[in-house]
């Protein structure tokens, strides 16, 4: 049976038989976060690492994973340059823009999809989930990039431990890289994975899928512009469209304590039960070795 293991921030661990497959790679986290249990120096076995984009609490890690293993990172055109920057063979780099199938064992596969990254521009600050925002629409890119920019200066103000971690962490990433989801198709069902708050209306509805894995952090991105209403709303919408049986959340702890906010998910639990009540919110611990699909 597969099972999974959520290693906080937006990265689980997938094990099926023989087949280990990392869904981002962020596991080294600071001394205040929460403690996981993991971190990239316990990983012995990894085949592949499926990297949702090229920001640091997604892709840093996959460098150490990939040359330990000599597992193959899958991931869009700016994490592989990335990864092959620091070392990784090209032999175990996979660019992917989405549109692609990949196996990943004589019985897995993979599909990759354009998705979207969630709009950090519109704030300095992580929403919870039940905090409605409303605006920031027809937004320039040009001023969205001016916002960030602010927002990284705000930065400059932290503590000594996040600011020595934030600058160990910086791979050099030209903005996202492009956002993807990920669809695995096993023979117990289908997992679909997402690492960040957005989506692309004419995509998600297309990617049913048994279970899914949903990020709740920020605020969401429908088309390119910002959510109109809550998180809760945004992560309730998307289970609407994809009608999984069974929802795992995703980038919702404190993984960086002064950047991050632990989410609360029961306006979330609540929003899915209006939605869509027939799926299941299922609530894993850190390295709880999760039955996927019983």
């Amino acid at each position: 049976m597969p099972a999974l293991d959520w290693l906080g921030c937006a990265t689980f661990r997938l094990t099926r038989a023989d087949l280990v497959v990392f869904l981002d790679a962020y596991m080294d986290r600071v001394a205040s976060a929460p403690p996981t249990g993991m971190d990239t120096s316990k990983v012995d076995r990894a085949d592949f690492v499926l990297v949702g984009h090229s920001h640091f609490d997604h892709l840093w890690g996959a460098e150490k994973i990939a040359l330990k293993t000599g597992a193959t990172i899958v991931g869009s055109f700016e994490s592989i340059r990335i990864m092959a920057e620091y070392g990784v063979p090209a032999e175990q780099l996979m660019p992917v823009a989405g549109g692609e199938r990949v196996r990943l064992s004589p019985d897995v596969t993979v599909g990759v999809f354009p998705s979207l990254h969630s709009c950090i521009w519109t704030h300095a600050h992580f929403q919870q989930s039940d905090e409605v925002c409303l605006g920031d629409l027809g937004v320039l890119h040009q001023d969205r990039l001016a916002r960030l920019s602010s927002r990284g200066q705000q930065r400059a103000s932290l503590d000594e431990e996040a600011g020595q971690h934030l600058r160990a962490s910086q791979q050099g990433a030209r903005g996202d890289g492009g956002a993807l989801v990920y669809r695995i198709e096993m023979p117990e069902g289908t997992l679909l994975y997402q690492d960040t708050c957005g989506y692309w209306p004419g995509v998600l509805p297309e990617l049913q899928s048994d279970v899914a894995i949903l990020a709740a952090a920020g605020r969401g991105n429908v088309a390119g512009e910002p959510m109109q209403g809550s998180l809760a709303q945004f992560v309730a919408e998307e289970v609407g469209l994809l009608r999984p049986r069974r929802v795992i959340l995703g980038h919702h702890d404190n993984w960086l304590p002064g950047v991050s906010t632990a989410v609360d998910t029961a306006p979330i639990r609540a929003a899915m039960a209006e939605t869509c009540p027939t799926a299941e919110l299922a609530e894993m611990g850190y390295c709880a070795g999760f039955e996927v699909f019983a």
